[in-house]
């Protein structure tokens, strides 16, 4: 099928799981995951009326920003961050989906551009404890939420997760709704932490079901990833 073919596929999956989940459809952002993907691929899909783009590796992102011209275009960063990454995330981005670290918010921060509104974060949460999986505990949570919170360059948009891969579906639902309480828990003293990302090609008719407002898809849209030979992910 086309890009057009199977975005219009994913947004059809989209709105079937928000009819079972009882929650309207314009509640769920679709994020398409463009990463190693080309410029040519993007304006496809932007053809088509998809305006969010995530991008994982920072100068395959940075690439296609400075050659696009359409300044509608909402560019996520989905990726971990190096420190020394931290300016050109903070001037190209509106969205970090990623943070999971003080210093890191902090950098962002002090590197966010005057004229831009405030970088909008999503706090990544390593919700089903895995060793080698970026993100921060449930415990250690309220912590960095606060001191972003302190933040005037960074608005506290959200909670994003990627829980454990091959699990059975029970576990994932749990780790999902793990995610919602978190947010709702939070939200009293935040309440513009609204933003749940979660859910990819595989799993976000279950994401939805448990409070899902964005959900990340590569896959089923642009196909599988393109090797990459040179250029390694940031860290």
């Amino acid at each position: 099928m086309s890009i057009t073919q199977q975005l219009l596929a994913v947004k059809q999956r989209i709105y079937r799981a928000c009819i079972k989940a009882a929650c309207p459809q314009q509640q769920v952002r679709l994020v398409a995951v463009s990463k190693t993907k080309p410029l040519s691929m993007v304006l496809e899909a932007y053809a088509q009326g998809q305006r969010d783009f995530g991008e994982n590796y920072l100068q395959d992102a940075l690439d296609k920003i400075a050659a696009n011209t359409h300044t509608d275009i909402v560019w996520h960063f989905i990726g971990a961050m190096q420190s020394n990454k931290t300016r050109a995330i903070a001037e190209n981005f509106a969205w970090v989906h990623t943070l999971e670290r003080e210093k890191i918010a902090q950098r962002l921060n002090d590197q966010r551009p005057e004229e831009l509104p405030p970088l909008k974060v999503c706090i990544q949460v390593n919700i089903s404890n895995e060793a080698n999986k970026s993100g921060v505990s449930l415990a250690d949570l309220p912590a960095l939420a606060a001191t972003v919170n302190t933040l005037p360059k960074l608005e506290l948009a959200g909670l994003m997760c990627i829980p454990a891969a091959n699990q059975p579906v029970s576990v994932q639902a749990q780790a999902f709704a793990a995610m919602a309480q978190a947010r709702d828990q939070l939200q009293p003293e935040y309440p513009q932490l609204t933003q749940l990302s979660m859910g990819m090609s595989a799993d976000l008719e279950l994401a939805i079901a448990h409070g899902a407002t964005m959900v990340r898809i590569g896959t089923d849209i642009f196909g599988a990833r393109a090797a990459r030979s040179s250029a390694t992910p940031i860290k």
